[in-house]
């Protein structure tokens, strides 16, 4: 009889035949080029061997199946009920068909930021949409692309106003009236910037004594007044006036610019996103036109190709803190574009007809509550409301809530003897019933049909009136809709995005899965504990792991960006310094650090130091020493990215720790290139105090167009007690509006770091590693590798240097131009050195890829020495006129090279060529002749002629 013995292949290794690109016999190719004969011997010459982890990642890693079942077992530990909470967040309807074909579609979710506007035109439709909507809804004429949440968002217009405003005044008032957890984080950014917050009633603001005022409307009690005295005070005596605001209710509601508000801010959350117990949700941020230039974040434009057609870019690019450094107002990175795509789409599903039914509804369910309440007996507050009511329950309100909870309903206790009460789409009669019965009201004799809210309070302004939001909603052309503007793209799914410090690896569909499953989704990220037992076991697991990790003693998960995880680490540092009674407010940061590095600092207070670099790239010890002694017990701490940001492996890192703990400082340690550090070296156990890891880089969350993105903080000890507060408190001590961030992302993570095991952790970095020096090896005779390690390799990114090429006439634009005809994404431009190309090609991509990708720069650098050597001029030839579109291809040719080596350079696909669907953007058209929303169709002729 035949007997079958078991072979080496494992097909449930999800490491190494799922997540690792190369195979075992590619790797061995590989290491051929570098030249070494196994894959330990390069990672001995690339990292330090004295600052090598001593103690193995060991945990033991589960398959698919054995990770969804894992999930499966947590999700049924998650108690969903009906929420009314409210507070800002609020059940909703997900249309199928914007789950399925966005949030579920990797041609969406593994796109990243899209600064090559060429390639990122559908995304860029859909966040213009995005703006449309938001500044149609609030009336006001600009709106950015989206923050973090509506808490970070109110900070921001916060300091916003300092800017803009004419009134000289310290303080800020801040209502009564607003959501607890945007207070907390309007509390944290006031103080290092010396703001004096102002609390009271919206009538209590006396404008004499503030630069801005904050106000929600509809109000987190549930009030709806005309806040227009107010407003006019404000801008009598030179002050700004923000509206913390709801989309949907302004769906009803007289607009927030009808009031004279200067800023509207507030969460898209309810257009149709998950709770997902507290994100990722998509603030928002409008105002007034003559403050469009101060507006942090990301705003989309419209502006023409090269040919003239209309093109879509991201705007006013300049204010962004990579560029500003410690003179950056902001250090928004991370925005939340998958999640204001969902938003618009949700918009551009319904229409305003669907939105304004959908508001009524949701307005007319809350009078019903508020109308068979008071016809018992009950004390309802207020008189005037959209969505939410409070009702004066006394001594019985411990009673009231056990009620409710017992018949599967979640209302928001409010002081000692309140009830909250908000209702939303997905409030039925069903609803309304038990949440009566839990008021002891059985037979209910309601009906609502008129509004609880007066007249001059009722919008009398059209919104939404392109045509975008007035298509025929017939889901197969919604479902065409999308696909055309994916199409327009280049996602990770169709191709390799070799991006330094960006690390844009594979999103596995298995760790992907469990987010849209409701025991996540549906969550109240205010919720009781106990009903959220699943997630929490998740927290301490991922929090448990990560601490193995990275050689630190406690997390924090809240910040919802690798930016808001700098500046949460920073005020970690800072309140720890405070608590010794020390005055400690300089902050070292080397001169290649990441852009939002000065930018963090600044926000936390600090004054920005900058240590220069040596010619190899590695920090200027001798001058930081220096800087350190000048700044003595002023010293608060070093921002330093490991490997650094040059991509190499730095062997003074732990004299650098060294001089700044001898000076009383603390050591931050960049986590932006953890993915070159997982399993190898523990930033913890070399001197790093407090670290933030991006877990859209190294934990395989995925970029999603420019966000969700997470940037938990790890920190040593004697930091934990400083670590962020809970922002449901109300205090002063929040970074984010959600004591976890965005809780239902963390799981994408935590799948990942199941399924990799410690030993699939570990053999990622390694090959990730590996890709970086066969790169760099086999390019080394075209281009020049700006930055080695001592040992001449780079760690798990390579800078390409194409600055002797501009000699010739040929910029490095043009290069990462030229790569899109070839079917690729450029690599990082001009950062962290200008006129250079920063390339990362991460663990998951394999051999075949990067060769392609190698192939692609070979021939580029062939059209380069065309032009050097005088056979073509950079004007004529393809790199100028790259990227090359259809209409090239089918439209007279009069160009010195051919139609074939223009549209199909080597490495570029033939059948299933990726073509972009527009030129090179004119950036300087699209600043000088600023739009945000939607043009009329005829302006874009006019644009073109």
């Amino acid at each position: 009889m035949t007997k079958w013995n078991l072979t080496d292949y494992n097909p449930d290794d999800f490491a190494n035949r799922r997540h690792i690109g190369p195979s075992v016999t590619e790797m061995a190719e590989m290491l051929k080029a570098v030249g070494v004969d196994a894959l330990e011997t390069l990672i001995e010459q690339t990292v330090p061997q004295a600052i090598r982890q001593a103690e193995a990642l060991d945990w033991p890693a589960l398959s698919e199946a054995e990770l969804l079942q894992r999930m499966r077992e947590v999700a049924e530990k998650n108690r969903v009920m009906t929420s009314l909470i409210g507070q800002g967040y609020f059940g909703t309807v997900t249309p199928p068909a914007i789950q399925r074909n966005i949030l579920e579609n990797p041609a969406w979710y593994t796109a990243y930021t899209p600064y090559q506007p060429e390639i990122a035109q559908g995304r860029l439709e859909a966040l213009l949409n995005f703006q449309t909507m938001v500044a149609d809804l609030t009336g006001l004429p600009v709106a950015n692309a989206s923050l973090l949440d509506e808490a970070t968002a109110a900070a921001e217009a916060m300091a916003m106003a300092q800017r803009v405003a004419k009134s000289k005044a310290k303080g800020f008032f801040v209502s009564e009236n607003l959501h607890p957890q945007t207070v907390s984080v309007i509390e944290t950014r006031a103080a290092p910037l010396g703001i004096e917050i102002i609390r009271g009633l919206p009538e209590e603001c006396d404008p004499a004594q503030v630069f801005g005022a904050i106000f929600q409307y509809p109000g987190t009690f549930g009030h709806v007044r005309d806040l227009s005295p107010e407003v006019a005070a404000l801008h009598a005596a030179g002050a700004v006036a923000i509206f913390a605001t709801d989309l949907l209710a302004l769906c009803v509601l007289k607009e927030p610019a009808a009031m004279g508000a200067d800023i509207a801010i507030g969460s898209a959350q309810r257009f149709g996103v998950p709770m997902g117990y507290g994100g990722p949700h998509a603030g928002f941020m409008a105002c007034k036109d003559e403050m469009k230039r101060a507006m942090p974040g990301r705003i989309v434009g419209v502006s023409i190709d090269a040919k003239g057609n209309q093109a879509y870019r991201l705007s006013l690019q300049t204010r962004e803190q990579h560029i500003r450094r410690e003179k950056a107002t902001s250090n928004v990175c991370t925005a939340q574009a998958l999640l204001a795509v969902m938003a618009s789409f949700y918009a551009v599903f319904h229409g305003p007809e669907g939105l304004r039914a959908i508001a009524q509804r949701v307005h007319l369910h809350a009078v019903t509550l508020a109308n068979a309440l008071r016809e018992a007996g009950a004390i309802v507050e207020p008189e005037h409301f959209f969505d939410t009511i409070t009702v004066r329950v006394g001594v019985g309100q411990q009673g009231i809530l056990a009620a409710a909870r017992h018949r599967g309903i979640n209302l928001r206790k409010v002081g000692r003897d309140r009830v909250g009460i908000s209702v939303d789409e997905t409030t039925d009669a069903g609803v309304i019933a038990r949440v009566l019965d839990a008021f002891g009201i059985t037979d209910p004799a309601v009906s609502a049909t008129v509004p609880a809210i007066p007249e001059n309070l009722l919008r009398e302004t059209d919104y939404l009136t392109h045509p975008i939001f007035h298509m025929n909603r017939a889901e197969s052309e919604m479902m065409r809709y999308m696909r055309r503007l994916s199409d327009r793209d280049l996602a990770l799914d169709r191709a390799m995005i070799p991006l330094g410090s960006c690390t844009m690896k594979l999103n596995a569909a298995a760790e992907m899965m469990p987010i849209t499953w409701p025991e996540f989704g549906a969550l109240h990220p205010f919720a009781p504990e106990d009903q959220a037992a699943g997630y929490h076991e998740v927290f301490a697991d991922l929090t448990e792991k990560l601490c193995e990790i990275t050689g630190y003693d406690a997390f924090s998960l809240q910040p919802n960006s690798g930016a808001q995880g700098e500046y949460a680490g920073l005020l970690t540092i800072a309140d720890y310094h405070k608590s010794r009674g020390e005055e400690r407010d300089i902050c070292l940061i080397p001169v290649s650090a990441h852009g939002t590095n000065p930018a963090s600092a600044q926000m936390a207070g600090m004054q920005v130091v900058v240590v220069k670099s040596a010619p190899n790239g590695d920090i200027d010890l001798e001058d930081f020493a220096e800087k350190a002694a000048k700044a003595g017990d002023r010293l608060a701490a070093v921002m330093i990215t490991y490997p650094s940001t040059h991509g190499v492996f730095e062997d003074t890192v732990r004299e650098v720790c060294d001089i700044t703990h001898r000076h009383g400082g603390q050591v931050y340690i960049d986590g932006a290139n953890m993915n070159a550090l997982v399993g190898l070296v523990k930033p913890g156990e070399i001197g790093g105090d407090v670290s933030h890891l991006n877990l859209h880089k190294t934990f395989a969350i995925p970029h999603g167009g420019g966000g969700p993105g997470m940037g938990p903080i790890g920190v040593k000890a004697h930091l934990a007690p400083f670590l962020p507060a809970d922002p449901r408190s109300g205090d002063a001590g929040a970074v984010a509006a959600a004591p976890w961030g965005s809780a239902s992302i963390l799981l994408i993570s935590w799948a990942y770091i199941l399924m990799m095991g410690g030993q699939g952790l570990t053999q990622a970095t390694r090959v990730a590693i590996l890709n970086a020096n066969y790169i760099a090896s086999r390019l080394a005779g075209a281009y020049p590798i700006l930055f080695m390690g001592n040992r001449g390799r780079v760690a798990h990114e390579c800078i390409i240097d194409t600055r002797p090429f501009a000699a010739h006439g040929v910029t490095v634009d043009d290069i990462a131009k030229r790569l899109i005809d070839n079917g690729f994404h450029a690599p990082t431009m001009s950062w962290p050195v200008a006129g250079t190309l920063m390339v990362e090609p991460t663990e998951s991509e394999t051999k075949a890829e990067i060769d392609r990708l190698i192939t692609a720069f070979m021939a580029i650098r062939d059209e380069i020495t065309d032009v050097a050597d005088g056979r073509i001029s950079a004007e004529a030839s393809p790199l100028r006129h790259a990227p090359h579109t259809v209409e090239d291809l089918v439209a007279e040719w009069d160009r010195p090279y051919s139609r074939e080596q223009g549209c199909f350079p080597a490495g570029a696909f033939r059948i299933d060529k990726y073509w972009p669907p527009v030129g090179r953007v004119d950036n300087a058209y699209g600043d000088r002749n600023l739009i945000c929303t939607c043009p009329p169709l005829e302006a874009y002729a006019e644009a073109a002629e």
